[in-house]
């Protein structure tokens, strides 16, 4: 696919998402896995499905709605995705970050990024909330390989303030002050869609890991090249492969997921009032 060829398909996608209501946004959020209940505190939403948005996929992960929502959440105008699609799902990784293009054509200025992930830091325990600090990608792969799309931002992007220190800072400050025990660490990416080897987690974490998932990454370099402002949270589902000796599984994530609903929606809801 062309630069023009990408172009377009967002231009499309971002014009017929209009016509359906969804116009000025000011905060996008992408819900991870186990996460997505958080779409249904959404004031005046308008609810549409994956299915019915030209260029989008819907995705084949049961716990993830596949649907976008747009609505008013604290005075601001919000679009969610209730859902991901993952890079493993396709092996083409324009196709899982095709949504957060089409976020930032529709204008967005904050980006809030979650995701389910299993903790590497043995000082932390899972049910604990993960402020991304900074990130490492191991998946092999970088969306902005081929053409850069001049339009949205340089072709070598700075990844150093990647995750908006100001915000992240206030935002610990406040979950804190409103009684969540967040933590605040660096998320690593890896390819999935199998759980990582417990010789990985030993790695990921003499790296300076300390939480690990199959997502977020792409999405927010998307976002960084689009100069957005970037929160991350990460919901520390289970402890990672090899720290307890026991096997892992998505129903156990998806499950975990239940139990932090809400202290999820507290730090949520004040990352879209900062």
């Amino acid at each position: 696919m062309t630069a023009d060829e990408l172009r377009t398909k967002i231009l499309d996608t971002a014009s017929y998402l209009r016509a359906r209501g969804v116009k000025d946004p000011e905060v996008g959020m992408v819900l991870g896995t186990g996460l997505n209940d958080y779409s249904e505190s959404i004031d005046d939403a308008l609810i549409i499905p994956y299915s019915e948005i030209p260029n989008f996929h819907t995705g084949k992960v049961d716990s993830h709605k596949g649907e976008m929502v747009f609505g008013r959440r604290h005075g601001k105008n919000v679009v969610i995705m209730a859902g991901r699609y993952h890079y493993y799902e396709s092996m083409d990784i324009r196709e899982a970050v095709f949504p957060t293009r089409v976020l930032v054509e529709l204008g967005i200025k904050r980006f809030i990024v979650t995701n389910a992930a299993g903790c590497v830091n043995e000082n932390w325990h899972p049910g604990q909330l993960m402020i991304i600090r900074d990130h490492i990608n191991l998946s092999g792969m970088n969306p902005l390989m081929g053409p850069n799309l001049d339009e949205y931002g340089p072709r070598f992007p700075d990844m150093t303030y990647t995750y908006n220190k100001e915000l992240r800072e206030k935002l610990f400050d406040k979950a804190r002050k409103a009684g969540v025990n967040v933590v605040e660490g660096v998320y690593t990416m890896m390819s999935g869609p199998t759980f990582e080897t417990p010789a990985e987690i030993r790695f990921v974490r003499t790296i300076g890991g300390d939480a690990v998932g199959m997502s977020t990454v792409p999405e927010v370099i998307i976002a960084n090249h689009a100069g957005l402002e970037i929160i991350g949270i990460s919901f520390l589902s289970n402890m990672a492969a090899g720290v307890l000796d026991q096997p892992l599984s998505n129903e156990e994530v998806t499950e975990a997921s239940k139990h932090v609903y809400n202290d999820f929606q507290k730090v949520v809801d004040l990352a879209v009032e900062l």
